[in-house]
């Protein structure tokens, strides 16, 4: 029997968030309480939030439902364990749809978890290599538990920083926002040294450190850091008007085809269109659609149009000594 009224409604909530509809006998006989006591704490949960639903009958049941708002979860040690594991994955990668809520909610659950489950996460996570879809660099959790961490607490921020052409520079920064592009990472900022916003690619980003130093947001230049990030590598890079024929169906090159090139228009059921903007290095492009594995014709930029020709070329040479 559970004598210490806040232990026994944790215990009592973590028995709800399971996805059955328990009886109130089942959840007395769990508790070691009265079904009285039982029907008491129920109410103390609706008063924090907890959205119970409960069923008539000789022996009513109880179900927790979805409500206007998240109240706080409970999670036991295995729980807690795999989403860490799960979003750790997803952060490291850069994978799609995982944006900056995902890494602040890892950054949440980490703070909190005990030391010997966090030293079982890290083990998993050592012990483990994710195949995933992103084809960016990867980074340590910890870097960005640590940067979006100071993003929500308006915490100034410490770090080392390489540039493309190998430049190290210690910079100090307001943190903005954390944006993902699918493939890589950035921290958009202002940056205190140069008096300017600025963004950062997070796998240049070394020993990240919140200095404690609080400071009220400036206003940013765009409407939204995603809008930002998109503006200032437009400036920083030559941009491409892309044209891609298919031989297959839309649906099916969409699945292949990586998200921020955006979808293809079908043309008929057997042949597609692709139509994108993007700054990738052409001959890289040129090797992500041959390895989507369907028939395509490259109508422009010549850029591309050379790439594809240059990229066919060599792996004809490559099979023939092969063969040879």
């Amino acid at each position: 029997m559970t004598t210490d009224t806040p232990a026994r409604i944790l215990q009592l909530l973590s028995l709800l968030q399971t996805p059955r509809e328990w009886p109130g006998g089942e959840l007395a006989d769990r508790l070691g309480v009265s079904r009285r006591t039982v029907r008491r704490d129920i109410d103390r949960l609706r008063e924090l939030g907890y959205p119970v639903q409960a069923t008539k009958g000789s022996d009513g049941g109880y179900r927790l439902v979805a409500g206007k708002a998240m109240p706080p979860l409970v999670l036991d040690d295995e729980e807690a364990v795999a989403i860490a594991v799960g979003l750790r994955a997803g952060a490291g990668h850069a994978v799609e749809g995982v944006d900056e809520a995902s890494v602040r909610a890892l950054a949440k659950l980490e703070q909190v978890l005990p030391g010997r489950l966090r030293h079982r996460v890290t083990t998993l996570q050592a012990a483990t290599t994710p195949l995933t879809s992103g084809d960016g660099p990867s980074i340590a959790p910890e870097t960005l538990t640590v940067m979006a961490s100071a993003v929500a607490g308006r915490e100034r921020l410490r770090f080392s920083y390489r540039a493309a052409d190998g430049t190290e520079s210690r910079r100090e920064t307001e943190p903005y926002r954390l944006v993902s592009t699918g493939r890589r990472w950035y921290l958009v900022a202002y940056d205190l040294g140069r008096s300017d916003w600025r963004t950062f690619r997070v796998d240049r980003v070394g020993a990240p450190f919140a200095t404690g130093a609080r400071f009220t947001p400036r206003e940013l230049p765009t409407g939204s850091a995603a809008e930002y990030l998109r503006r200032s590598m437009q400036r920083r890079q030559e941009t491409y008007d892309v044209t891609v024929a298919f031989a297959a169906p839309a649906d099916a090159v969409a699945a292949r085809l990586p998200g921020w090139l955006g979808p293809p228009e079908p043309v008929d059921e057997r042949s597609c269109l692709l139509r994108a903007r993007t700054t990738e290095n052409m001959e890289w492009l040129a090797v992500r659609l041959a390895m989507l594995g369907f028939d395509f014709t490259v109508r422009e930029p010549e850029e591309l149009v050379r790439c594809a020709r240059e990229l066919g070329a060599r792996l004809s040479r490559a099979a023939k000594d092969g063969g040879a």
